[in-house]
Parts: C-alpha cells; structure tokens; sequence
C-alpha cells in the first residue's frame, strides 16, 4: 500500500486504531450475547468475533474463544478464492467445513459479511458459533461413534446465504432441515447476522470517518506493529531445538494411546513449530482440521509470551508451522474431527507449552485438565427436541509462577472465556435438577503455587435422554506439574440409575438412559514449584476453605495443621519441611 505509517511515528493513531476495531469485535459479540436464542450462545458464550482486511487477514478479534478465530483468514480466504469476482454489496456467506472451507470442525458455523464503502470492499466481519445440533447421527453434533465425517452433521462449502439483500430461502430451509432443533437454529442464524450487520456498519462509519486510504494505512501499521512485537518476544527467548511430547487416551475405540510429538526450531525472530513424527489421523473423530491446529499453535505461542503482543495476522507472521498430511493433525478426508477444538486442541498447545518451557522455565504453565463431561439430548413436552451440554463441570488450569491456578475455568481452548451457565435457567428449560456444584478436595496439583481444584458436579435428570459420553484423561497425564509440582487429580463421572445401579460407560460412546442422576468431577490442575515451598499461610487458607485437608496439608506441602483446623503447628511444621 506505500504507507509509511509506524508506531513511533504515530503511536497514538495507531494504537486508537486497534482499539476501535477491537470495540467493534466485542459491540458484535454483545449483540450476540442479546439475542442469541440458544444456552450454549446467551449462557456459555461458545462464539467468536472477528474483523479482516479485505485481502483476509486477521485484524481485530473480540475476547471470545480463541480457538475459533486462528485459522478466521482461511475461511475469508476460502471465500475469495470460491467468489473471486462475485462479491458484492448486501452478500453474506456461510461456510463450515474444515476440507474445503476453512472450517475447523463441522458444528462451527461461520457468518461472514464483506464491508463496502461505495463500490469496493474495505474489510469482512465474521461470527464463528458452535450451534446446538446440525443433524448427523447423535443429538447435539457430538458424535463419538463417527469414524467419517459423514456421520457429524451438514457439511458447509462456502455458500451464498444472502445474495445482494436477497435471503436464498432455498439454503434456508436446507439449514433447518438438517437439524433437530430448527426453531433455535433459526434464531440464533438470525443473531449471527445481526451482529455481523452491527459489526459492518461500525466499519463502514470508522472508515468514512478516517477516509478510506487512510483506514488501509491504519490496517497495514496494526499489523506490522503486532509482526514486530512478535519477533521482539521471539528474539527474547534463547535460539534452539526444543522437543515434546504429549498423548491422548485413545482413538475412541481402543486404548491405543495417540503421541502428538512437536520440534520447536527458534533462529532470531522467527520459530518453526513441526509436528513430524505425530500419529498418523485416527478412526475416532479426536482429529484435528489443519485451521484447529494452527488456531491451537498460536493460542500456546501467544499465551506463553504474553498478553500485550496484539492478536492480528501480523502476530503471526513469524511462525510457521509444519502439520504433515495424513497425521492426527492434519487429516485426509474423510476423516472425522467434530472433537478437535476440545481435543487435540488441548494436547496441540499442551506439547507447544512443553517444548517453550525448556526455552525459558521461568514463564512455563503447569498442565490444565482436559474435558470430562456428557452431553444429553431428548423430547420436550411439546415434541421438540432439546440439547444439553453440562458444562457446569468444567476443568481447572494449572499454575504458573506467582499464581496458583483457576479452579474451574472451563477447556483449554477457550482460556476461561467458555461461561458456566446459570443454575436456575437451565433448571427452567431442562429436565434437570442441580443437586451440588461445589470446589473439589484434595484434588489439586500441589506446589509453591497449587493447580486449580476443578469441581464437584451432581444433577438429577428427570427423564429419558440420549448421552454422547466425553471424557479424556483417565489413562494419560492431564494436568501434569511443572518444577517439582505435582499432578492434578483426574475427573470422572458416575451416572446412576434410579434402581441404585451404576452405568457403565465407556470414556468415548453413546448410550440411552431412564430418569438417573449424574456425578462429574472435573479434572484439576498441575502444580508449580515445590510443594514444601508454599507458604504455609495459604496451605492453612486453604484448609479452612475445605480445599485441603489437614492429612494432605502434612503429607504434600509439609505443614502440620492443629486439631482445630484453623492454626499451624509451626514447630512441627518446621520439622517436617526440614526433613
């Protein structure tokens, strides 16, 4: 573009500039958070939006999941390249699959509105949601019997969903026919387009403001600032090899254990993050689209070095990334992958933070723990089918240095922007009541700084329903320690029928069940440093919050509580740290 625009010659321009594009991304998400019709948007926020530059790439994201917005330029890129000379003002696309439209896995479905100011195209606003249900074989697009893609639900290319002002009714009734729950695809379909409809016209107004060449000066400066802070973090860490390597439990139908194994290859300001050496994809659908993959590189880079690096293309610019074909992170069609932004999401920044904490110990991350919970669907009164994701039993992060970790924030992924949902709402619209939701004891990865609790979850579920089971973690390391810290304790679940007895349920599967109530405890995080170097001060803090008992509060961290529960035997406590 010739612009000469910098942050030193003009920071304040700038930097006013990224954070009205960043107003704008969140504006979007608030929209969606107001009219969204379904829990999984108006509770749990499992959405993203995002800004491009005409050309694709990423300029603004707003604090959604992370996860969703990594590989955004692949899906305006998949445009560009379908409608090469065919975009005009008043269309909006939508696209999902992550074969042939930059989708990273099927239920992600992806608005994508181009901004025009006069004739030509300025920018596109996008609104990727994971939607309730899009057909397939199981209720709620979670399919752990899938071993194709075909059995996960529609299949998006890039479509037209609006042509010049004109909704294609024809799409329209294909979306709601391939879904069980059509009423809330419907409106939540409807919020997507409204908030990308807000999103465009903030842009076109910032624009007409700035005066189009100056708004592309403004794009071209953000994103060789955020370039630049990259390589300054990059230029920061030591040059080298580091490699890692992390599992997953199985493929969903054994108990083969998957290796995700990646070299980091650091010259100067520039990385290489390979995964050779990865297994090959898996029959199950834990594979993950090459979008969910680079996605889950940047989340671990950009986590691990800080969060005032800008997140736009520019950031990214530094980093490549080697996914050979074929492997679990990069798969050949058709294989399926609905799991993917949960798992490998987590193993795929998991083993990137592995490899950056030999780099520089002092910022490393102790493990988080992976997902462990069911999914339900079934009728209501009216005949209408219901989803329910329990995500009242979210994981807990690991520690790092100077924190202990968050108790219940919620799948890696997401970084803690996934929201447990209201009690009492789900209450109303679900046949559902909660019997506890409570901090787990003595679960939690001891250390200087513990890892986080994770939680104790218990429902009653009042009729029949149909489970889609997902729990990771039970045979591989989760929320691992880091620096002498120690590892988090694993989830589980226990269903219980109404007649007394147990369900047993593989880790990956389906099942159909009576009235029975459910039990989660979600995995806890790892711990960072020595446990015997915690302050005692906050061993007894957490012993009188009942996070700690007094028998674990001696054995792991070497302070011995009184009878009471509420001082410190400091004598005796300074004989068992002195052994």
């Amino acid at each position: 573009m010739g612009c000469n625009l910098t942050m030193e010659r003009d920071p304040i321009a700038l930097a006013l500039t990224q954070s009205r594009l960043d107003h704008i991304a969140r504006t979007m998400g608030q929209t969606m958070t107001r009219t969204a019709h379904s829990p999984i948007f108006n509770q749990s926020h499992d959405f993203s939006c995002f800004i491009t530059d005409p050309h694709g790439e990423l300029i603004s994201q707003a604090d959604g999941i992370p996860i969703h917005t990594g590989g955004g330029d692949l899906i305006v890129k998949a445009i560009l390249k379908t409608f090469t000379h065919d975009i005009a003002q008043g269309d909006v696309f939508l696209s999902s699959d992550p074969y042939t439209a930059g989708g990273n896995h099927l239920p992600d479905w992806v608005i994508t509105r181009p901004v025009f100011v006069a004739d030509r195209c300025i920018a596109f606003v996008c609104n990727r949601a994971h939607q309730s249900d899009i057909g397939g074989g199981v209720a709620g697009t979670y399919n752990p019997a899938a071993t194709e893609i075909f059995q996960e639900g529609i299949r998006l290319p890039v479509l037209k969903l609006i042509e010049k002002k004109r909704t294609r009714d024809d799409i329209w009734q294909l979306l709601l026919l391939n879904t069980r729950c059509p009423e809330l695809l419907e409106g939540d379909l409807l919020s997507m387009l409204g908030s990308t409809k807000v999103g465009a016209k903030a842009i076109q107004d910032f624009a007409g403001e700035l005066g189009v060449g100056h708004f592309f000066c403004y794009l071209e400066g953000i994103l060789n600032h955020a370039e630049q802070r990259m390589r300054d973090a990059l230029m920061a860490l030591p040059d080298g090899t580091y490699h890692a390597l992390e599992t997953s439990d199985n493929d969903c139908f054994s108990e083969t254990v998957t290796k995700f194994q990646v070299k980091l290859i650091k010259k100067s300001d520039w990385l290489i993050v390979d995964f050779t050496g990865t297994d090959a994809q898996i029959k199950g659908f834990k594979n993950s689209s090459f979008s969910n993959t680079r996605s889950s590189v940047y989340v671990a880079i950009t986590s691990f070095l800080g969060h005032t690096i800008p997140r736009n293309a520019g950031t990214y610019r530094p980093i490549e990334i080697v996914a050979p074909l074929g492997s679990v992170v990069n798969p050949k069609p058709p294989a399926p992958l609905t799991m993917c932004t949960v798992l490998p999401a987590h193993e795929i920044i998991h083993v990137c933070w592995m490899a950056l904490a030999k780099a520089d110990p002092a910022r490393s991350c102790a493990g988080w723990g992976k997902i462990c919970h069911w999914n339900m669907a079934g009728k209501n009164p009216d005949g209408s089918t219901y989803v329910m994701y329990h995500w009242g039993a979210l994981p807990a992060s690991g520690a790092v240095d100077g924190r202990d970790g968050f108790d219940q924030i919620g799948p890696l992924n997401s970084l803690g922007n996934l929201v447990v949902p209201n009690c009492e709402t789900y209450e109303q619209i679900y046949p559902v009541h909660f019997l506890k939701h409570e901090l787990r004891k003595d679960a939690a990865g001891a250390g200087k700084f513990r890892g986080g609790t994770g939680v104790n979850y218990e429902v009653r579920v009042t009729g029949d329903a149909e489970y889609a089971y997902r729990s990771e973690g039970k045979r591989t390391p989760s929320g691992y320690g880091i620096g002498g810290g120690k590892i988090g304790a694993p989830g589980h679940v226990i269903a219980t029928l109404d007649d007394g007895k147990d369900i047993e349920t593989p880790q990956f599967g389906v099942g159909q069940h009576g009235p029975l109530t459910l039990k989660i405890s979600s995995p806890a995080g790892g711990g960072w440093g020595n446990p015997k170097e915690r302050s005692p001060a906050l061993v007894l803090s957490d012993v009188r919050d009942g996070l700690v008992s007094i028998q674990a509060a001696e054995h792991d961290y070497g302070v011995a509580i009184n009878s009471d529960g509420k001082s410190i035997d400091i004598p005796h406590t300074q004989q068992l740290r002195d052994q």
